[in-house]
């Protein structure tokens, strides 16, 4: 059954963790809410398509291609594909990263 849902209850912090819950699962592309702690992180890696994170709330770190942007709650930003990013948690956040793949 179809219900609306509040994106910041959707996914709980755990103490020195990364939580991530799938939303959407398509051949075409994939929405999964995040939840870091404090200090947690995601090395620099790349990823073979584009992906926009937005900020649910808290406030993270994102590296692009060696450069460092600050998001906070309602800030977004579109990591391109085959470019090197990483992620960190200087307060803890959530985020809902949207894969787009075709």
């Amino acid at each position: 059954m179809e219900k609306t849902e509040r994106l910041r209850e959707m996914v709980g912090y755990q103490q020195d963790s990364i939580v991530s819950r799938v939303i959407v699962d398509k051949k075409t592309g994939t929405i999964t809410l995040f939840a870091f702690d404090v200090k947690q992180s995601l090395s620099e890696h790349t990823a073979p398509f584009d992906a926009m994170v937005y900020l649910v709330e808290g406030e993270a770190e994102i590296t692009i291609d060696k450069g460092k942007f600050v998001l906070r709650e309602g800030d977004m930003i579109v990591m391109p594909a085959n470019i090197p990013h990483a992620v960190k948690a200087t307060k803890r956040f959530k985020m809902l990263l949207v894969m787009i793949k075709s």
